[in-house]
């Protein structure tokens, strides 16, 4: 069986976005937090079966985002599996983090978005089935 391990993913700000995943996933954790001489740092979190690969940009000043996110090639979000939507969104929403839209309700499941302090895009899912064919409804 396949299985994901990893995403290693350019964020705006690795420390935003390990603060923002700590908070919105309670079993995750920082596994590696390094910046080796003469290069750059990046960071791993996660749990114990999957983790995000973190790194910043190597040129700051020249990394703006000038794509349209669901236009343009590249990351639009990262969806994570979670539990208790209600609980996670009520903290979040307490530590100032921005809610884009309302929560989505499915026919198994919700799913809400939310940026990090350095505005990258994160959905939150959680579902009412362990059912593949019910969690993926497709019409």
């Amino acid at each position: 069986m396949t299985q994901f391990e990893h995403a290693n993913i350019t964020v705006p700000n690795i420390d935003a976005a390990t603060a923002f995943l700590l908070n919105a996933a309670p079993d995750f954790r920082i596994k590696a937090d390094k910046t080796p001489d003469g290069a750059h740092r990046w960071a791993h979190i996660g749990n114990a079966n999957c983790y995000f690969a973190l790194q910043e940009p190597q040129e700051m000043s020249s990394s703006k985002d000038t794509r349209s996110p669901y236009l343009n090639i590249g990351i639009n979000h990262i969806g994570l599996i979670v539990e208790d939507l209600d609980k996670i969104q009520q903290k979040l929403l307490a530590l100032g983090y921005e809610q884009n839209g309302e929560i989505m309700q499915e026919k198994h499941g919700r799913h809400l978005y939310f940026y990090d302090k350095a505005h990258f895009e994160w959905e939150l899912v959680e579902y009412s089935s362990d059912k593949e064919e019910e969690r993926y409804f497709y019409e």
